[in-house]
């Protein structure tokens, strides 16, 4: 049964084996990692964690037992960020992709946005992930159009809560 955790330095291997399997130069969504993040070393990966913890985010790791399946993070405030990137980013490492776990912790972030008095939030998605885009569909995510972005044009979806 997965879990949506808050971040620990306890998964620092599980989740350098999520990270290899993405392979290298792969964006994993959902997880807040940096070109400059150092997360080999367990100080590294502490410091990363802690740099989390500073933003205006809620970050979660989607998980099974002891093993990081992906990542889900709730962007709030109407930063320039926020206006490109949507408020909900997330990502699924590719072995664990086809068993609707995007959906499953998309759905609780909506009722952490919800929580933290949001009205509506904002997903978005490459033009091609077809994935991406039924997840956010089935859990009531309504296409508003092609958005410019800093990497190209994505898929805009809102959901009203």
């Amino acid at each position: 049964m997965p879990e949506l955790i808050t971040p620990t330095v306890h998964l620092h291997r599980s989740w350098l084996e999520a990270h290899t399997e993405w392979g290298p130069g792969a964006h994993e969504d959902g997880f807040g990692l940096g070109p400059g993040d150092e997360v080999g070393t367990p100080a590294g990966f502490a410091a990363w964690l802690a740099r989390l913890s500073q933003h205006r985010c809620r970050y979660r790791w989607i998980i099974e037992g002891d093993r990081v399946l992906g990542g889900i993070a709730l962007r709030y405030g109407d930063d320039e960020y926020v206006r490109w990137a949507g408020h909900l980013g997330y990502g699924i490492r590719p072995s664990a992709r086809r068993r609707g776990l995007g959906a499953w912790a998309l759905a609780r972030m909506l009722d952490e946005a919800r929580g933290l008095g949001l009205e509506r939030v904002l997903a978005v998605c490459a033009p091609g992930n077809a994935a991406s885009a039924r997840t956010i569909e089935r859990g009531g995510g309504v296409f508003e159009g092609l958005g410019e972005t800093p990497f190209g044009p994505a898929r805009r979806y809102w959901f009203e809560l």
